[in-house]
């Protein structure tokens, strides 16, 4: 594990975006494709403003990427709370993707039948591969949460598929989510924490006794793969005291 600790959010954003185009172009070096998965909520915006403008949008081979999301809201695709509605607005609509290497969570059905879904996308595009994703990009929430692994909740647990969906009770909605053993099982993984209402979580996450079910973000150590934490100085304040 790496930490990479920002003065603040601004320059954090500025670093990740530095360092996810330089290991893109290292990953293209060597495969015909890259593999990355989308994080929804609001640190990332900054990031994705960010690889959306130059030198980044010249620079990475978007064409080449195939992007793929940890969780979603089932929430339709127009509702703000949706995570797909806002990588479009901040990274996708801005750069030369092509659009039938991006992979959508589907809302427009049953949170069941967008699993099924999913899952058959997934099946199609990492048979084979020695991991699964080029690279994960994931959030962590005050509470310790990650992708929709919420503290208390079963899904932290699952082992036998790699998407899944429930209702959340505390928000009133369905969730679907990557599970723990396919990012598990990818190449690398990033971690976005920025803030003091992090602070103590992010010590408790890195430092504590491990239980995975009051801080989900635990569970999350690739096997065979990189694990970063990029954070700023206000999240990481509590490290190492």
């Amino acid at each position: 594990m790496e930490i990479h600790i920002a003065k603040n959010a601004n320059q954090l954003s500025e670093d990740l975006a530095a360092w996810i185009g330089n290991y893109i172009t290292e990953v293209l070096t060597k495969k015909e494709r890259f593999t990355f998965v989308l994080s929804g909520g609001s640190t990332p915006k900054r990031l994705y403003s960010i690889l959306s403008a130059t030198p980044y949008k010249e620079t990475i081979a978007w064409e080449r990427i195939h992007f793929f999301w940890g969780d979603e809201r089932a929430v339709p695709y127009a509702d703000d709370r949706n995570n797909a509605k806002m990588c479009y607005e901040e990274l996708l609509s801005k750069v030369p993707v092509l659009e039938q290497n991006i992979h959508v969570m589907r809302t427009d059905i049953s949170p069941e039948e967008s699993v099924k879904a999913y899952e058959a996308v997934l099946d199609e595009y990492l048979k084979g591969s020695e991991t699964s994703f080029d690279l994960v990009l994931l959030g962590m929430g005050d509470d310790g949460h990650t992708l929709s692994l919420f503290p208390g909740t079963e899904v932290i647990h699952e082992k036998d598929h790699n998407v899944a969906a429930f209702f959340l009770a505390a928000q009133d909605m369905y969730r679907i989510t990557l599970t723990a053993p396919i990012v598990n099982d990818s190449a690398c993984v990033v971690f976005m924490a920025v803030g003091n209402g992090k602070a103590e979580t992010l010590k408790n996450v890195l430092e504590g006794k491990r239980n995975v079910d009051q801080f989900p973000s635990q569970i999350i150590n690739p096997e065979k793969g990189q694990l970063h934490w990029f954070v700023d100085e206000a999240a990481a304040a509590l490290l190492g005291k």
